[in-house]
């Protein structure tokens, strides 16, 4: 990736939402192909998952396994969540698909994340606060990403730096007021849900309150999420119209699951994502003074 030195820096920040991150993944693919290479990178969950391949410049991968292995139990299943306390089962989504099924390339990964810093935003579930960690090696902290991409009530607490942690997106979906707050104050946000999209309240605030009964906090995060999902929106439209954030989202309003098996609509999304990308060519290269 070639650095451009710019006045103003400029973030790259990809919202999570599950299967629906097919759209990102067929975005930062048209990235990939034309080049377009920001000052630093932050993903919350499934933006955090599919980021990474960008990062570590390998076209196509993305929507490759996850067309290869949606399907297969080991990947992501009711059966790996009653076995093993994860629906998207750990040692096969973060071990043996990128050590040995569809190969990471780490090294690569590594090269760039010293020039272009690479954030994961995790849910502290001690405090409800967002924790937004800087990435460098994957081969040493795969886990924070696994945490960024795991969801309540059915993935495992993930443990790592002296943490508790879970789901990115319960306390800061789109971090792009952290961004702005360490410099980036020109930012591309890749968002996964269509434009007039409003979040509703949680639906499980009885089983999260259950679940969590020992983290107030965190129940507490979970509970004012939509909240603050729809400030970040209102905040982010603001920041477009002022011509300091250029916003991709869906063109087209798409019903598909957080864990959706459907590989049409997986390819759909996808290719979704490079129409609308390739619609904003001129713009991006523009904002990113190519």
């Amino acid at each position: 990736m070639n650095l451009i030195e710019r006045e103003e820096k400029v973030g790259l920040v990809l919202e999570g939402g599950g299967m629906r991150g097919m759209y990102t993944t067929g975005v930062l693919d048209v990235f990939l192909e034309e080049g377009l290479v920001p000052d630093a990178v932050i993903g919350v969950s499934a933006g955090a998952v599919f980021g990474c391949s960008y990062m570590s410049e390998q076209h196509g991968r993305g929507i490759r396994y996850n067309l290869k292995y949606i399907n297969d139990d080991r990947y992501a299943s009711v059966k790996s969540w009653l076995k093993t306390g994860n629906i998207f089962n750990a040692k096969f989504c973060y071990d043996e698909i990128p050590n040995k099924l569809d190969i990471y390339d780490y090294d690569r990964f590594k090269e760039n994340a010293a020039k272009i810093p690479f954030y994961v935003c995790c849910t502290n579930v001690d405090t409800g606060k967002p924790e937004y960690i800087r990435c460098t090696d994957f081969r040493k902290e795969m886990d924070y990403m696994r945490a960024s991409a795991s969801l309540p009530l059915v993935s495992k607490i993930v443990y790592k730096g002296g943490k508790k942690l879970l789901d990115g997106g319960t306390a800061d979906s789109i971090p792009v007021e952290y961004f702005r707050s360490i410099g980036y104050k020109k930012n591309i946000v890749v968002l996964t849900r269509p434009e007039g999209y409003v979040k509703k309240p949680s639906s499980t605030a009885k089983l999260l309150k259950f679940r969590y009964k020992n983290y107030p906090e965190f129940i507490e995060a979970n509970i004012n999420r939509h909240h603050n999902y729809n400030k970040s929106l209102s905040d982010i439209e603001e920041q477009e119209r002022r011509g300091e954030t250029i916003i991709i989202r869906p063109s087209v309003e798409y019903k598909i699951g957080r864990i959706e098996k459907d590989k049409e609509k997986l390819k759909y999304m996808y290719k979704l994502g490079r129409k609308d990308a390739k619609a904003k060519i001129e713009e991006l290269k523009a904002f990113l003074e190519m």
